[in-house]
């Protein structure tokens, strides 16, 4: 494959209270999108960004920061007045401990006929997006169906993660409504078998037993990612994570890949301790783009991305600082646990 990874999606700043530091908070740079574009640029895959920032010197040193991962910067639209501002926790979880500040932000206010997307895809051979954006206002999501139409009329490889953010989706329309519109354009779907149901209406089973255990929960994926490919054609390829941590003494981490008409699964990683939920899934689907790209066998491709999403839980922030060989590692040491 020839040609940069393109991901587009809000940047956001992130702020953690940090207790036990001698100030009194922590800032990061965040942004699922943003941090998949981190991972694969540190992974060799060349890799561009874009999205929309304001004109002003917090602009610029994000910029320089993305730069200096070798991140192709150059189609960032400097628009608007706002950065958007989200606060967790450090080690907190996305889906329930999270304040967004980000109404009104540049990001928020793209509208269609904005963006120049054959200038914007120029070079590109592959467009990773999420379900974040859509997830803003009405208008950010017809920006997102915009930039999905001009991709695959070009033939470009698309991605999409499916993270549902339920303190976002406040503008009247549920995922279900907007979701199957921008996933029948998608070649590679990540996310997991409830995001599934709640984004797309595909099958899940109700009230699943506590007692299932790694293979049951393989099967609902494996039935899940055939009804999903029947439902969106152009789909290649499903990637399915499994993360239990209600019990932080007993964190479970592990993934299947239907690729092919075949289920290709990871070992399952287990810790007593993560260091920061943010950013896992989205090295997830850092290691599938950066698999594909590299054209690896589906086997090997879930068990890089399983293990940068693990590894990624103990590291703070939201992008992930491993290389290739650290990832490898990590598969490695687990694999040479598995009996």
């Amino acid at each position: 494959m020839k040609g940069k990874v393109l991901s587009f999606g809000e940047l956001l700043l992130r702020i953690s209270p940090s207790p036990a530091e001698k100030q009194p908070f922590t800032s990061y740079i965040g942004g699922a999108e943003v941090n998949t574009a981190s991972a694969l640029a540190q992974w060799g895959v060349p890799t561009a960004y874009f999205t929309a920032l304001p004109d002003n010197f917090v602009s610029e040193n994000i910029i320089s920061h993305l730069q200096s991962f070798g991140i192709d910067t150059s189609a960032i639209k400097l628009f608007g007045d706002r950065q958007g501002i989200y606060y967790l926790a450090q080690g907190a979880d996305l889906k329930s401990s999270v304040v967004y500040d980000r109404t009104g932000s540049s990001f928020a206010n793209l509208t269609r006929g904005i963006i120049d997307w054959d200038a914007v895809l120029e070079g590109v051979c592959w467009l990773n997006m999420s379900a974040i954006s859509p997830a803003i206002n009405a208008a950010v999501a017809d920006v997102c169906l915009e930039a999905l139409e001009a991709a695959s009329q070009k033939n470009i490889t698309i991605s999409i993660d499916l993270n549902y953010r339920s303190r976002l989706w406040k503008y009247g329309k549920e995922p279900i409504d907007i979701m199957p519109a921008l996933v029948q354009y998608c070649d590679v779907i990540m996310g997991n078998i409830w995001a599934a149901n709640t984004m797309l209406g595909i099958t899940v089973e109700p009230n699943i037993p506590e007692t299932f255990g790694k293979n049951e929960y393989l099967q609902l994926a494996h039935t899940s990612s055939v009804e999903l490919v029947k439902k969106f054609p152009r789909c290649k390829h499903v990637g399915y994570t499994f993360r239990f941590d209600q019990d932080a003494q007993d964190v479970r981490y592990y993934s299947s890949l239907y690729s092919g008409g075949g289920q290709y699964s990871s070992s399952e990683y287990k810790t007593n301790k993560i260091v920061d939920r943010s950013g896992s899934g989205d090295c997830f689907m850092a290691g599938l783009i950066y698999g594909f790209y590299n054209q690896h066998p589906p086997q090997d491709i879930v068990n890089f991305a399983t293990a940068a999403a693990f590894g990624k839980l103990h590291e703070k922030g939201d992008s992930t600082q491993m290389d290739v060989g650290s990832v490898k590692s990590i598969h490695q040491d687990q694999d040479s646990k598995v009996i």
